[in-house]
């Protein structure tokens, strides 16, 4: 998908670094509004191009009185009146606006961090019908404060202690919130954000699934060749596969599927996802056995971005070889080659504002986006690249792709490589991971729980523990079981077991799988860790 094909009104957000940044992307569309999340310190030619009717300028965290603070572009201000641009800033998108605009900025004598009360002080656009004196819980995360305002502008809201909360300059359209309005622990938050859009912006929601899948086939059908070939890496799990179903919608069977297995795949992987390919979804699937190609490559690598470049490198070169047989066969090579890329790759794979780089930042390069050869001969296609989970979801909804696919918890392009911490070929890890996974997962199926749960895994831990097994002493393995909830990958909360199903499932492995004799469980959120493990 290409924001330039998207027919509809944009939000366009300015990322200055904040955690939360991606979740007012998330509530914006949520709202039937397109919006997108690019630099702070992008140019300002980028952001004119992207004829954006509402500018919000995410928090961060920096100091507009740091050396090198991230801010928004010289003519910034300039474009945005002459062409009638609203702009919400956001925490440190707030004392930007200020700031730049010839108020002051200091640092406040008191910090405010997590809830706190506000009071509306003057009737006004961003709080609608909200009365003097109403007042609401919010999220602060800020020590700097707006001690003065630029000319014309109001303070609109205050915290408990004082400090400016909402400040607003209507005939300038520039608005602004010293909390966080797209998280849940501002209450109101979205109901500010609807009246902003909707109400102070006049925006329409027009946006949806519908015209998303007819402007991408339309853009498909414009970028490919009437006799071009399209390769699809089909992974089995949702993303590729909604890719492939919308690509096959387009140009038909001109598009050739092929499925490795890298030897990193889960328990009769390979078994399961042929069958579905064929029995469900009708595609047109080879499938390469690659796993000596793939294992031989990663024997002694431990370093987890070093696995996913290997891994990165060898699907290109199957991919490539594959496209030579195809040329063969029709007698053209082809051109292109899909893949089920979604906007929290793109995100992740960002460094942030700030560092010299680009926006947010760089948690982990991603096969499909920061570990592709840069000498690789197709040219990528990715249809999803501007959607979350969640909206993928809804397309393969539209496009017919079975429940049971769509409910598949994801599964990371690098497999299970990015599972076994360490050397993937150490003794017999894979297979016992596979193993223990199997069982991990079956269980939560059994229990009823599989569809409550965003993703759950085992990890294979390159460390053994001293336990009794048949009135033995052993030294094996130890394993972790890793379950989180969560609404697009983006932030997770770890999941919530009863005591009695942890209590069978570790039972359950160190009866069934020689070579463990101890079972953890992983209770981190995302934020500080990330999903996966590597």
């Amino acid at each position: 998908m290409d924001h330039q094909n998207v027919k509809s009104i944009l939000v366009l957000i300015l990322d200055y670094g904040s955690q939360y940044t991606h979740l007012i992307t998330r509530r914006i569309r949520s709202l039937s509004v397109f919006s997108l999340c690019i630099s702070g310190t992008s140019s300002l030619k980028s952001i004119v191009d992207l004829k954006p009717r509402v500018i919000i300028l995410s928090g961060g965290p920096h100091s507009v009185h740091s050396p090198g603070s991230p801010s928004f572009p010289d003519g910034f201000v300039e474009y945005v009146e002459s062409n009638g641009v609203f702009v919400l800033g956001i925490c440190y998108g707030l004392q930007l606006i200020v700031q730049r605009l010839g108020g002051v900025v200091r640092v406040g004598e008191k910090q405010e961090y997590g809830r706190m009360e506000i009071e509306v002080v003057r009737a006004c656009g961003l709080f609608g019908s909200k009365e003097v004196g109403h007042k609401q819980t919010v999220w602060m995360s800020h020590g700097d404060e707006a001690s003065e305002l630029p000319e014309g502008f109001e303070v609109v809201a205050r915290s408990q202690q004082g400090s400016v909360a909402a400040v607003e300059n209507r005939e300038r359209r520039f608005y602004g919130l010293q909390y966080h309005p797209e998280v849940t622990h501002s209450p109101e938050g979205m109901e500010t954000l609807r009246h902003f859009l909707f109400d102070v912006c006049g925006v329409d929601a027009g946006w949806n699934m519908e015209d998303v899948l007819n402007e991408e086939i339309k853009l498909i059908n414009g970028m490919v060749a009437p006799d071009d070939h399209v390769i699809c890496a089909l992974s089995g799990g949702v993303d590729s596969t909604v890719a492939a179903t919308l690509v096959h919608k387009a140009i038909g069977d001109r598009l050739h599927c092929v499925f490795v297995d890298n030897g990193l795949l889960r328990y009769k992987e390979r078994e399961r996802v042929m069958e579905t390919f064929e029995r469900d979804l009708h595609l047109p699937v080879t499938c390469v056995d690659a796993t000596d190609q793939f294992l031989s490559k990663l024997k002694g690598v431990v370093d987890p971005e070093m696995k996913r470049k290997i891994i990165g490198k060898e699907f290109i070169a199957i991919f490539d070889a594959f496209g030579q047989d195809l040329e063969h066969k029709h007698g053209k090579k082809p051109v292109y080659l899909v893949q089920g890329t979604l906007y929290p790759d793109v995100i992740e794979s960002c460094p942030p504002p700030g560092s010299g780089r680009t926006h947010s930042h760089t948690i982990k390069s991603h096969h499909n986006v920061g570990g592709l050869p840069k000498d690789m001969k197709l040219k990528l296609i990715e249809p999803l690249k501007l959607l979350f989970k969640d909206e993928v979801r809804e397309l393969g909804r539209i496009l017919n792709v079975p429940q049971a696919f769509l409910k598949r918890h994801p599964f990371p392009g690098p497999g299970l490589a990015v599972r076994v911490l360490g050397d993937v070929t150490q003794g017999n890890a894979l297979d016992i991971l596979r193993q223990v996974d199997e069982i991990f997962i079956q269980s939560i199926k059994d229990a009823g729980i599989y569809d409550s749960i965003w993703q759950a895994f085992a990890v294979f831990l390159p460390i053994r523990s001293v336990g009794v097994q048949g009135d033995q002493r052993t030294h094996s393995h130890v394993v972790a079981l890793r379950a989180v909830t969560s609404q697009d990958g983006m932030t997770a909360d770890w999941y919530n077991f009863e005591h009695k199903f942890l209590d069978d499932v570790a039972r359950k492995i160190c009866n069934s799988v020689r070579g463990v004799n101890r079972v953890v469980q992983d209770i981190t959120s995302k934020p500080p860790s990330t999903i996966e493990w590597e």
